[in-house]
């Protein structure tokens, strides 16, 4: 059985071995090897809970560095890109709302997307606060953003102090490499525990996988 440092060295060993087997190949006759997209495309859709966030969050930054309006249609999403634009259905009334993605979370095991006061009125979800959506991309607002490789982390936890977040940085990096606080502009004063750094979002959410035998609240967020 591999060590956990062994499982977040995974990405930088396969990067290598592909290297390796470009260059062997290449002797042999000219081939290209196989570019993943940086983002999902228009059609891309995905189903589970939505939740909605307003005060005390509006007028603070959100993880684009935006001022968050709640009477704006924006909302918050882990892995797709800031400036997706995404179509939420509510599923239970069959309500639907565009929405931008300009905000990191929801980190709430279960829950995929956290939408704006605004949007949650649309589609119903202001009284029961929660419900069943699908949301489906439509597009983005800018092309240009998507041509910079993605890059993907794993968040092992948040912390009101820096004290605290640092006791528990010491004792993940006795498993596990890379390990770093970031502190967080959403809510500003708390700081997140970043695990690995991933090209792929495959193997962030293989990696997440294994950390989730032994640590709680686990969440592969795009950071680029």
């Amino acid at each position: 059985m591999p060590s956990r440092r062994q499982v977040f060295r995974f990405s930088a060993c396969v990067a290598l071995l592909v290297a390796a087997w470009v260059m062997l190949s290449g002797c042999r006759r000219k081939t290209r090897a196989p570019v993943l997209p940086a983002a999902p495309s228009p059609g891309w859709t995905e189903t589970g809970i939505a939740s909605w966030y307003g005060n005390p969050y509006h007028g603070r930054r959100t993880s684009n560095g935006e001022v968050f309006d709640m009477n704006q249609m924006t909302a918050a999403h882990r892995t797709l890109p800031f400036g997706a634009i995404v179509r939420v259905t509510n599923l239970d009334n069959r309500k639907t709302v565009s929405v931008r993605i300009n905000d990191r979370g929801p980190f709430i095991e279960g829950r995929i997307i956290d939408v704006s006061r605004a949007a949650a009125r649309e589609i119903g979800l202001i009284g029961p606060g929660t419900a069943r959506v699908r949301i489906e991309l439509t597009g983005y607002t800018d092309l240009n953003q998507l041509k910079q490789p993605p890059l993907f982390t794993i968040q092992a936890g948040a912390f009101a102090d820096r004290a605290s977040a640092e006791r528990y940085r010491d004792r993940l990096r006795r498993r596990y490499e890379p390990v770093d606080i970031v502190a967080s502009l959403t809510p500003p004063g708390t700081y997140r525990i970043f695990v690995g750094r991933f090209g792929d979002q495959r193997e962030a959410e293989a990696a997440a996988g294994e950390m989730r035998r032994e640590v709680k609240d686990v969440f592969v967020v795009r950071i680029r």
